[in-house]
């Protein structure tokens, strides 16, 4: 059984507070069923939404309990908002479905389109390491020219790699289409789109590693505990192996209101192409 995990838990303040998984993108599905109607084909058997107390509703009116005959499960990502402005980060939205997974999965964005090859490789890797009794986690690598938008500065975990193996995953921030070189980095540069599949082990790693990260930054109202630095982490201490895969698909995300328009005319262009 291979399971896959979607961090959907947040509203976006860009789109007014909505959730940027049900705009619609084509004439019949909205984002996350069109990411979904990619990801199934590869074989998962379980369907896990990460949510927040505001997104659950909308998610389980939704969906319900299953998505074409796939069993779908929620787990809930919440924090002190007493003592916290937002969540704890991507670390701790996995570790909030640690109790849910019992099996190989795939954990990714909610708001973004990876298209179908790049879930079946991670599917077949897992399927892979399975045949093999391995537990090899995997990620998948993009060029950076292909996902950086014309306009604005977004920050990237940049990969570095070595005989197909993932050695360290630095974040860069404020990264721009003409201040590559100046990040040392170059149109073909891989980042991580946070998508990776992993094994139980590994998500038991990480929940040892958001107890310490929260004791030690208790005091923070911001910090983040973020899945590619942790990762990094546990790569360095050799704690875990991560291989690396590109793919052929291209990749797209919505952040701002008006990338639904480009994300609409890109996939209308995919489908007459």
């Amino acid at each position: 059984m291979t399971v896959i995990v979607y961090m959907v838990a947040g509203l976006s303040s860009r789109f007014g507070g909505k959730i940027k998984q049900f705009v619609k993108i084509t004439d019949n599905e909205t984002l996350i069923e069109y990411s979904l109607n990619q990801a199934l084909p590869a074989g998962f058997n379980k369907i896990i939404f990460i949510v927040s107390e505001k997104t659950y509703p909308e998610f389980k009116e939704k969906f319900g309990n299953s998505y074409f005959g796939v069993p779908i499960k929620y787990a809930l990502q919440s924090y002190n908002q007493e003592k916290r402005d937002r969540p704890w980060g991507t670390v701790d939205a996995l570790c909030s479905a640690q109790q849910l997974i019992e099996e190989p999965f795939i954990v990714c964005n909610g708001d973004d389109i990876y298209g179908e090859e790049s879930f079946k490789i991670l599917f077949d890797h897992l399927k892979n390491q399975n045949n093999k009794n391995n537990n090899e986690n995997a990620t998948l690598g993009y060029k950076i020219g292909t996902v950086l938008p014309d306009t604005g500065k977004v920050n990237r975990g940049i990969f570095k790699i070595e005989n197909s193996y993932v050695i360290h995953i630095e974040e860069v921030f404020d990264i721009e289409k003409n201040n590559l070189l100046e990040k040392n980095l170059t149109l073909e540069s891989l980042c991580s789109m946070n998508i990776f599949a992993l094994f139980p082990e590994t998500l038991e790693k990480l929940n040892k590693i958001l107890e310490k990260f929260k004791e030690k930054n208790k005091e923070d109202r911001k910090i983040e505990c973020l899945l590619p630095v942790e990762h990094s982490n546990l790569i360095k201490t050799k704690e875990i192996k991560m291989k690396i895969y590109t793919s052929k698909d291209k990749w797209m995300g919505i952040t701002n209101p008006e990338d639904e328009i480009t994300i609409r005319e890109m996939l209308k262009k995919l489908k007459s192409s």
